[in-house]
């Protein structure tokens, strides 16, 4: 037997795994509601990017993810990509949070927290996606980089602005 799928049930794998990436896009976005009007008010460093940049760079990333999960997927060996498929949700999850966290709850110290375990759960995920398919873990590189960036602008944020990230 073939470690590849068929074309449908590959195809029907793709559909879950792009459905979970924008299901988290979507309960990120939902947090977010705001977060033009909250994330103008705050104070930001200088190399924080535009607020415009961050729509087109999620749904790149978000594609990239679940297309990386596909491609574990397809592998064909169950055994081989369950921790690994297990962590990837745990990350989706933790991304999710952060947004509800920093944008709906204004709590800049958890939204850190989340953040840098987010960059863990990330990097595990992508060495475990690297030695299932390495162009699966490469699709996870840019992910992690922006993510790395991410992490910096939410502590800088955070600390530039106690009263409304307490």
């Amino acid at each position: 037997m073939s470690s590849v799928s068929s074309p449908s049930r590959s195809t029907g794998q793709m559909i879950v795994w792009f459905g979970l990436s924008f299901l988290t896009a979507a309960v990120g976005a939902i947090a977010s509601v705001d977060a033009k009007t909250f994330y103008a008010s705050l104070t930001q460093p200088d190399w924080a990017p535009p607020a415009g940049a961050f729509g087109p760079i999620w749904t790149t990333l978000f594609v990239m993810m679940a297309l990386a999960a596909w491609l574990v997927v397809r592998d064909g060996k169950q055994a081989r990509h369950r921790r690994a498929l297990g962590v990837f949700i745990a990350q989706l999850i933790v991304n999710a949070l952060w947004s509800w966290l920093f944008f709906a709850w204004h709590l800049g110290a958890a939204a850190f927290i989340d953040v840098l375990l987010l960059w863990v759960l990330i990097a595990f995920t992508l060495v475990a996606f690297w030695r299932i398919k390495p162009l699966a873990g490469l699709l996870m590189l840019p992910y992690l980089l922006w993510v790395t960036l991410a992490s910096a602008l939410t502590w800088s944020v955070w600390q530039a602005n106690p009263a409304l990230l307490g």
